[in-house]
């Protein structure tokens, strides 16, 4: 089979459309159905079920089309490798990334890689949301997972502390917490996952556990909007550090209960597999390793994290 005919059959699947994979790609319409009828030739199945008005993937094309992936993003390893060995770090990167992180923190990171790596070409995915790597058009994920998981594979970023953190507008109006028991007063900003409220906040304080169920008038289920909200002075977060450094590091907000430790959470570069990582993803992984350990360090020499 050709690499370049699997190509644009993973385009179709990704479009749901050969006409609009062929505008994708600059070509006729002609060319990527003759592609798709080669590949489904040569596997012995049919990919796709076509009708006038639309196209869907087949039973048999789920299975075949995840694997055509795999080897086409093989395939693509290789070559970057060898280009690499010539000292070259080249390639299109489908990277994934957290809203708040993302749209936040992480774009400046970003334009500062690309510049450095000018053959380098990135799509960017933003969400909170887990990633499906077999149906999401995607090589890597930048991810907050609990702490010392052990069922990811990929970079460890960095260790990630959580802070408890609130306007001065806001402290000024409704006093500051002293306890984690002092937050039932307040109004908490909450994030929503998939339909679940993360309204059980625990902390630590010598081996001792204070658990606390918090509540408040506003939700989301978008880190960014949390973090909009705490920095106008609505009510009280428990964040990423990460997420709410730009707004540690300006006063914009203020971090509370410091006697507590609130649970840590890691930073992942998370892989589908070993055999996809290319050269670009590994110094994308240094670039932000970088990156990260000199934002944390300088909260903590202000004091705002431990």
């Amino acid at each position: 089979m050709n690499v370049n005919d699997l190509k644009i059959v993973l385009k179709v699947a990704e479009q749901k459309s050969i006409k609009q994979a062929a505008e994708s790609m600059d070509l006729l319409v002609a060319t990527a159905s003759a592609a798709v009828k080669r590949v489904e030739t040569s596997l012995g199945v049919t990919l796709f079920q076509r009708s006038t008005r639309k196209l869907k993937i087949t039973s048999a094309g789920e299975q075949a089309l995840s694997q055509l992936a795999q080897a086409v993003a093989l395939l693509n390893q290789v070559e970057q490798q060898s280009k690499h060995m010539l000292g070259t770090i080249e390639g299109e990167i489908r990277l994934s990334a957290p809203s708040d992180l993302g749209r936040n923190i992480l774009l400046e990171w970003l334009d500062a890689f690309m510049d450095s790596y000018s053959k380098v070409s990135l799509k960017l995915h933003v969400s909170d949301s887990n990633v499906d790597f077999y149906r999401a058009p995607l090589d890597v994920a930048l991810r907050y997972i609990p702490y010392n998981n052990e069922s990811v594979y990929g970079f460890k970023i960095c260790d990630v502390p959580r802070v408890v953190c609130a306007s001065p507008a806001y402290l000024a109006q409704c006093g500051r917490p002293e306890h984690p028991s002092d937050l039932t007063s307040h109004n908490s900003l909450l994030y929503e996952l998939k339909g679940t409220l993360h309204h059980a906040w625990t902390f630590t304080r010598n081996g001792e556990k204070f658990p606390v169920r918090v509540g408040g008038n506003r939700a989301a289920n978008d880190a960014d909007l949390v973090r909009r909200w705490c920095v106008s002075g609505k009510g009280i977060a428990m964040k990423s550090a990460l997420d709410m450094s730009t707004d540690l590091l300006s006063g914009r907000v203020v971090p509370i209960l410091q006697e507590f430790t609130a649970p840590p959470t890691e930073l992942w570069l998370i892989c589908p597999s070993r055999q996809l990582i290319t050269p670009a993803i590994r110094k994308l992984r240094e670039h932000l390793t970088q990156h990260c350990q000199h934002l944390l360090d300088s909260m903590r020499v202000q004091g705002l994290i431990r």
